[in-house]
């Protein structure tokens, strides 16, 4: 069974908690779509997300975690690890988990996640090497051909027995933080000789511009090399038309 594992962020810290909520609304809806029922979604929160959608499969982890910028040295990455580390223990503990996946909470995931992992119980897990990204109520969606699992914090799906981990200490998520975020998993992995394959579909949506994109910005730079001018115009080659067929797969047919 495939478990996905969104860290919600506190309202405290949220610039409209309306907005996180509409939003991880969303998400649920689109890991909800799943074609095979055989999954769970583990919600890891401060509080509730406040919407009236329900599911059987989704369970919520409420709890009294540090808020960001009260408990000092608590930053908005800490929060986002403490909660990934309480929801994969959880997640490691259900009867039929075989994999784990880490949801950012204004993502969207295919619908066919759940079967094909379903077919492979022992394999290692997957990267999610190519994916789409895409601004809210835009026409249009861009292919990321390549290196997804970089960008997008969505973007790796593991068997619960490669996060060696066992207990929920500031220890743990310590080595939580520093060696299992999306952007070290690979290296992490491959010093143990351990190698994931690349999912061989598109399997997630990298939501941009939304206005709370959970725990991650994107740096602006005031001069934009020559380099740099290039690659954005390659970049909109890339750009497609969203189709119904995409809008159905990753539950992308409700506007903002």
């Amino acid at each position: 069974m495939l478990v996905f594992i969104i860290p919600l962020k506190s309202p405290q810290v949220s610039k409209s908690w309306k907005n996180v909520s509409f939003l991880c609304e969303k998400t649920l809806k689109s890991i909800c779509n799943q074609t095979n029922p055989n999954f769970k979604i583990i919600v890891v929160c401060n509080a509730k997300p406040d919407i009236s959608y329900s599911h059987p499969n989704v369970i919520y982890l409420v709890d009294n975690f540090p808020i960001p910028g009260v408990e000092k040295g608590y930053t908005k990455e800490r929060d986002r690890t403490q909660k990934m580390l309480t929801g994969i223990l959880y997640a490691k503990k259900l009867k039929d988990t075989t994999h784990i996946m880490l949801v950012d909470a204004d993502d969207r995931v295919s619908d066919r996640l759940a079967e094909y992992v379903s077919h492979y119980p022992n394999c290692p897990g997957w990267f999610i090497t190519n994916g789409y990204c895409y601004q809210e109520n835009s026409v249009f969606i861009k292919v990321m051909r390549k290196a997804f699992h970089h960008y997008c914090g969505t973007s790796n799906i593991l068997r619960k027995d490669l996060y060696d981990i066992d207990s929920n200490d500031s220890e743990t998520r310590d080595r939580l933080f520093k060696a299992y975020r999306h952007k070290q998993l690979e290296q992490t992995l491959a010093a143990k000789g351990i190698y994931l394959e690349s999912l061989p579909f598109k399997g997630a949506v990298y939501i941009i511009n939304n206005g709370e994109n959970i725990y991650y910005g994107i740096a602006k730079k005031s001069k934009i090399s020559l380099k740099s001018r290039l690659l954005r115009l390659k970049s909109l080659l890339d750009n497609r038309i969203l189709t119904p067929t995409i809008k159905k797969e990753f539950s992308l047919l409700e506007k903002l």
